[in-house]
């Protein structure tokens, strides 16, 4: 049986309980640079947990084919992970509070949106609606292993709904 995930606009206080959203809000700014940069500052802080180093990479992501259907969900346990689109096109963010299709949601992110998935969030890997998006992306390096996946039984899942 598949579940419906109806997209819902990605904010703050729907966020809360599966990590951060990083976007540039007025209220975290200031001016820098004898006023010609208005720096956003500590957006979200990277948890790389113990014995862990933040490191930035660059992931290209590509659409999955239509309609998105959620079959597996992931998570790592030894540290955060953040997406900042480097593009001005929306994306879609699947997040759980257990591993099951029935605990998932769907947020619709802006194109100026990210988010940060704290640590042990069961979510689905990168959702882009463009034929190519890149998202730059603050995660943990080190040793352990930082990565859980959850199949779903054939037959489960949840759909999205177009958007």
């Amino acid at each position: 049986m598949s579940h419906v995930l109806m997209p819902e606009p990605l904010t703050r206080e729907a966020f809360a309980p599966f990590g951060e959203v990083v976007d540039a809000r007025h209220e975290a700014s200031h001016l820098i640079n004898e006023g010609r940069t208005r720096r956003f500052h500590a957006l979200a802080e990277a948890d790389p947990g113990p014995e862990g180093t933040p490191i930035l990479s660059i992931f290209r992501g590509t659409p999955w084919p239509s309609p998105i259907t959620i079959r597996m969900l992931e998570r790592h346990p030894l540290g955060s992970q953040a997406f900042v689109p480097m593009q001005q096109h929306a994306w879609l963010v699947v997040v759980a509070s257990e591993a099951r299709p029935g605990d998932c949601r769907c947020f619709l992110a802006r194109g100026d949106q990210g988010v940060q998935i704290a640590r042990g969030v069961w979510h689905h890997p990168l959702l882009v609606l463009q034929p190519m998006q890149d998202f730059l992306v603050v995660d943990r390096s080190g040793p352990g292993v930082n990565l859980e996946e959850v199949f779903f039984p054939e037959g489960e899942g949840a759909v999205i709904a177009p958007v």
